[in-house]
């Protein structure tokens, strides 16, 4: 069934502006979510999904609230909600193999609306600006693409990406929102930031430069964030990045240099120095081919749990 606004379908045959030009809705809301202050949000009661993650809960979870991402540029951030079952997924989309992420996400909240006789699926697309190589336009299209090929409707609530969310600054192009969180209890989505993104940072970032696929987690279940079993091999000239300037990082291991947050080099170097003690995560993180496993402890904040005691 077809990719929806207020109720009509989605023509995908012509460009982006014709379709905001025919929903004006979309662009009142867009223009309402870019004047919100992005709010620092907290760790207690928080999952923060870094790139190329989803995580999905229902707002019968006693562990996490809110959901939420940040430090896209070109990327995208997906919020895709049930109405009637109030289950809600968040994923930080690059585009990498944008069909298959798509299906997963729908997949993963149907698992928790199957027995829900009512409500509709709707979803909010937050991120990109005018970039140069136009890298946040061809995400926006895959995305928009990929929702209107499910079996199911799917109904386009927000639309804050590419051209919706530009801003200009001496001839350079930024986006205005960089992260969004959504609380899963009312389903409120704002503008966020994020000072605590852990935990396993370094490894969970660590996965993405190698390559991995979309990955889900956490187990809304058991209430448990998981993470790997990761694997993967030396990453290639580790020492040659490490030893390159700050600008150099910036240039080429960016999609768009003059518009990420002041932190991402020291991320990427970060990153780099933990591949560089990791060549093998089989042998130094995962012996036991085991994920590792946190739980919210009291005070709403992730704490590693033994695998044994699972």
């Amino acid at each position: 069934m077809p990719l929806l606004v207020n109720g009509a379908r989605v023509d995908l045959a012509r460009p982006t502006g014709d379709m905001i030009r025919a929903h004006p809705y979309l662009e009142e809301k867009a223009k309402l979510l870019r004047s919100q202050p992005a709010r620092i949000v907290e760790p207690k009661d928080l999952l923060y999904v870094q790139q190329r993650e989803f995580a999905v809960t229902t707002p019968k979870d006693g562990s996490v609230s809110i959901l939420g991402s940040d430090d896209a540029t070109t990327c995208h951030i997906v919020v895709l909600r049930h109405t009637g079952s109030g289950a809600t997924c968040l994923t930080h989309c690059d585009g990498s193999d944008t069909e298959a992420e798509v299906s997963l996400i729908m997949s993963s909240v149907k698992s928790f609306s199957n027995s829900t006789g009512c409500g509709r699926l709707e979803v909010h697309l937050v991120g990109g600006f005018n970039d140069d190589r136009q890298l946040s336009q061809k995400l926006t299209n895959q995305l928009l693409r990929a929702f209107d090929l499910q079996p199911e409707d799917v109904h386009l609530v927000t639309f804050c990406v590419t051209e919706l969310n530009d801003r200009e600054e001496q001839d350079i192009h930024f986006p205005i929102i960089y992260g969004i969180a959504v609380n899963v209890k009312t389903a409120e989505i704002f503008p966020a930031t994020f000072p605590e993104k852990g935990p396993d940072e370094d490894l969970r970032s660590a996965h993405v430069l190698t390559g991995a696929p979309l990955t889900n987690i956490y187990d809304a279940k058991t209430e448990q964030l998981q993470i790997g079993p990761y694997f993967w091999g030396p990453f290639p000239h580790v020492d040659f990045w490490l030893e390159q300037d700050d600008a150099q990082i910036l240039q080429n291991l960016s999609t768009s240099p003059l518009a990420e947050p002041p932190h991402f080099v020291s991320h990427i170097r970060s990153t780099l120095t933990f591949l560089k003690e990791h060549p093998f995560p089989s042998r130094s993180l995962f012996p036991d081919k085991k994920p590792r496993i946190y739980k919210k402890n009291e005070e709403g904040l992730w704490e590693q749990v033994c695998s044994d005691k699972i």
